[in-house]
């Protein structure tokens, strides 16, 4: 294993934190606030100790698959212990596994949180917060790719490593390219979406805090009571349709932008996501009208909440655990199914479930019809079976760890919905369950033990499982 370029990529990571820990010192210096001078000191720990790991670029810059990896798993827990650090040493959030579990949902883009009075926190630290979600959305590694240039074509195992989906390719022959690209994409549809939320009377700063858990699809929110505190059905129907836009493949945008609209709207992925969305929407709406004052107002609820909880961000208008069970149990199945592969949302991923769906009829085929011979096509592509591998390889890891997880959560004795969609919320990387852990609710209740496996399932759930699960691994740290 290459160590030297580890720990360049992560000193890489310091760097980069530190000058992202510097807009909540200029909130802080806006609002008049003490607590900045934690985020300097940080940023100051942080520049220094990634200066002593960049100082020396290594002789050696390649590295393959392990390294890839490796660097991806211990980036963002290097980057959620200092990000942590602002909120343990202000007091503002004293017990530092709460601290960690906070930063962690953040930069994951969960949105679960352990604070039971959000408003209690300092604008910086509130800044600070929604900013990880939109730091951790595209990626920290993304980032690092666009401006940093490692060896050519090795650097697609980090984009592999930390991007969501069954599958990664580039848009572009050049790695550093595709990633300036991508950022370009969500920096754009972030100043967007703070632009129009202004125009509908958000503040500044509201605008700036909301469109960051939108982009990067983690939902923490700035009020006790999430987006119902704005009441107003133009800001929470525009946070409803920019939640759907970043839960498709960037690729669909990429595709737009240079002029092949027809290849994007015929996106297998997005109109399978398009159209679990509209029946969803539509199923949740007879279910609940009754409830609402008028269809118009059940229709705009449904919207807001099967987008929230389908792109994994955990937005919230309403309390949904007083919904119908038929209303909960869609819910529940689309925190499971997420968001399309190449976009900022969790879950499995529409196109997995699209794939397998594709691969259950193929086998019922092939029993009906033994010597017929069909190719399994996603995009009108053939699927290789390296990726349906990794498919089915994925999924029974996902299955042993969400059991493991439940079972481990049972310990605190809570009931078995309030267990089960805490893991469901915090590996899909959602943010709110059901019961216990509901969107009325936080986590502050759980022991320190669940707390460190629901972290654990937060970095698994956005790493896509086998980057964190490699870290365990004795032949990882082997020499050859």
């Amino acid at each position: 294993m290459n160590k030297k370029i580890i720990i360049y990529v992560l000193g890489w990571i310091l760097n980069i934190e530190a000058v992202f820990m510097l807009p909540p010192c200029v909130v802080a210096l806006i609002y008049k606030e003490a607590s900045g001078i934690w985020f300097l000191a940080v940023a100051a720990v942080c520049g220094g100790i990634g200066f002593l790991c960049t100082r020396r670029k290594p002789t050696n810059m390649v590295f393959y698959a392990k390294e890839g990896f490796v660097s991806v798993a211990l980036s963002w827990i290097v980057l959620s212990f200092f990000g942590a650090l602002p909120f343990y040493i202000s007091k503002e959030i004293p017990v530092f596994e709460d601290a960690m579990f906070e930063v962690i949902s953040g930069f994951t883009t969960t949105g679960a949180s352990i604070l039971p009075d959000v408003e209690s926190l300092s604008k910086c630290m509130l800044f600070w917060r929604s900013f990880t979600h939109w730091i951790g959305g595209m990626g920290v590694l993304v980032f690092i790719l666009s401006i940093l240039p490692l060896a050519g074509g090795y650097n697609m195992y980090i984009m592999k490593a930390e991007s969501p989906g069954p599958s990664v390719g580039k848009l572009v022959p050049r790695v550093r390219t595709t990633a300036k690209i991508l950022y370009g994409i969500y920096l754009f549809m972030t100043a967007l979406e703070v632009v129009l939320l202004m125009i509908g009377g958000m503040s500044l700063f509201d605008s700036l805090t909301i469109s960051f858990g939108t982009a990067g699809t983690g939902g923490f929110g700035i009020k006790n009571n999430s987006m119902a505190f704005y009441d107003s059905y133009y800001l929470q129907g525009i946070v409803t349709v920019f939640m759907i836009l970043f839960g498709v493949n960037f690729n669909v945008y990429y595709l737009f932008l240079t002029r092949h609209p027809k290849d994007a709207l015929f996106s297998e992925e997005a109109r399978a996501y398009l159209g679990i969305i509209g029946v969803s929407i539509l199923l949740i709406t007879i279910n609940i009208y009754r409830g609402f004052g008028s269809v118009f107002s059940a229709f705009h609820h449904a919207a807001f909440q099967v987008a929230s909880i389908i792109t994994t961000t955990g937005y919230s208008t309403v309390d949904f655990d007083l919904w119908p069970e038929f209303s909960k149990g869609i819910l529940v199945v689309l925190m499971f199914i997420g968001a399309c592969a190449g976009s900022t949302g969790g879950g499995i991923k529409v196109s997995r479930v699209v794939v397998l769906l594709k691969a259950v009829k193929k086998e019922l085929d092939s029993l009906l019809h033994p010597r017929s011979v069909k190719v399994l096509k996603l995009e009108g592509k053939p699927v290789e079976h390296q990726v349906m591998r990794s498919i089915n390889t994925f999924l029974g890891a996902y299955i042993v760890i969400f059991i493991f997880s439940v079972l481990i959560v049972s310990l605190d004795n809570f009931d078995f919905t309030t267990n089960f969609t805490a893991i469901a919320a915090t590996f899909n990387n959602i943010g709110p369950g059901l019961a216990g852990a509901g969107p009325a609710k936080n986590f502050s209740q759980f022991s320190p033990l669940s707390k460190y496996v629901m972290m654990f399932d937060m970095l698994a759930g956005r790493l896509e499982i086998f980057p964190m699960l490699l870290l365990f691994a004795p032949s990882t740290w082997k020499k050859s």
